[in-house]
């Protein structure tokens, strides 16, 4: 028999209404939780074997390797396991890729591979680029190397910015004073050794190198050892060089002293990571061997003082920006010699050059 439309409705609407006042049991209940989480499991399947599925010419495996040399969509992995070398694209949906990354990937039947996933990473270090957008160079690096050099001569407030960027990264740094056998020779000597005496007082390791003396390597052979390090520092401190005598059969070109200035330029084109004969690993790009604090604020550049931060937090206003505010614990400090005049001066200087203090 056929139902008017009306009476078809009050039907419909009374069968949905008591459908929904039905209670279910505890067992129906759990068949429902594990029929949809068997979907969900189902899907997620799906989703794994299609994000892994091989495309043309990648038979391979997933393997671990570590990236070497980045150039652009194109990258040099390391394969974990024996230490071959490829060649190797990264899949499209992998951005921001850096020499150091952990990275799983995939051989390909023409002894190339492609990268399908990123690892994850103990830490990134990054620079500003010529629009002053941060821009990750190299991960997973163990110490950040800050070289500097009996000529040219140093300057205590670059050592110090470059303190501060090194501080900001999270990166341990380390000072290297390169060419020490020049200090005999020259008038500033025993001033520089007392300023690594002063920053090795603060907790800093420090060392004297030269590729001039048969064990002047040493103490740097030591500390690079089972680490993956980086060197940065101004041009014409000797960086490649060290380089040239650290890796062997490795040729960097070097950029000579130039003119009265003494100084000098890098011509290494892009990072690359590399293995030390005597232990450890080397990151080396000139876009890593100059650090800006363009993108640092006064916070970041107060606690890149490393000796300035038992007494943050503790000055009479909340609000202290250490000028010459009543209670200032960092001026207080500085009276009582427990943070060094010199250093609270460089402090001021680089938060004038860089438009903060007023």
């Amino acid at each position: 028999m056929r139902l008017p439309v009306g009476r078809m409705h009050g039907h419909c609407t009374k069968l949905w209404v008591g459908m929904s006042k039905r209670k279910l049991t505890r067992q129906q209940r759990w068949r429902i939780e594990k029929i949809q989480a068997e979907r969900a499991a189902r899907a997620a399947r799906r989703d794994h074997e299609e994000a892994t599925r091989p495309t043309a010419g990648q038979v391979g495996v997933e393997r671990e390797g570590r990236v070497i040399a980045h150039f652009g969509h194109t990258l040099d992995v390391r394969a974990a396991a024996d230490g071959v070398v490829y060649r190797c694209h990264r899949r499209a949906n992998l951005e921001g890729l850096v020499t150091g990354d952990r990275v799983v990937w995939r051989a390909a039947d023409d002894g190339t591979g492609v990268v399908v996933a990123r690892g994850a990473r103990d830490n990134i270090l990054q620079r500003p680029d010529n629009r002053g957008q941060l821009k990750p160079v190299a991960a997973n690096l163990d110490q950040i190397l800050i070289v500097f050099a009996v000529e040219p001569e140093p300057y205590p407030n670059l050592i110090d910015r470059y303190l501060v960027a090194a501080e900001a990264t999270g990166i341990p740094p380390i000072l290297v004073l390169n060419k020490c056998d020049l200090l005999s020779t020259q008038k500033s000597g025993s001033d520089l050794s007392h300023l690594l005496d002063g920053y090795h007082a603060l907790g800093y390791p420090t060392i004297k190198a030269s590729t001039a003396q048969s064990d002047g390597l040493d103490a740097l052979y030591h500390q690079l050892a089972g680490k993956t390090s980086v060197f940065v520092g101004q041009s014409g401190v000797g960086k490649s060089s060290l380089i040239d005598r650290l890796l062997p059969g490795v040729s960097l070109r070097i950029g000579d002293l130039s003119g009265d200035a003494r100084k000098g330029t890098h011509t290494t084109t892009t990072a690359q990571l590399y293995t030390l004969p005597e232990g450890g690993e080397l990151i080396d790009s000139p876009g890593i061997r100059d650090f800006s604090l363009t993108h640092l604020d006064e916070q970041q550049v107060t606690e890149g003082f490393i000796e300035f931060r038992p007494f943050l937090g503790r000055c009479r206003f909340r609000d202290c920006r250490h000028r010459n505010e009543p209670g200032c614990a960092l001026q207080a400090a500085v009276e009582r010699g427990d943070i060094h005049p010199d250093r609270f001066d460089s402090y001021r200087r680089i938060l004038n050059s860089l438009g903060i203090m007023t």
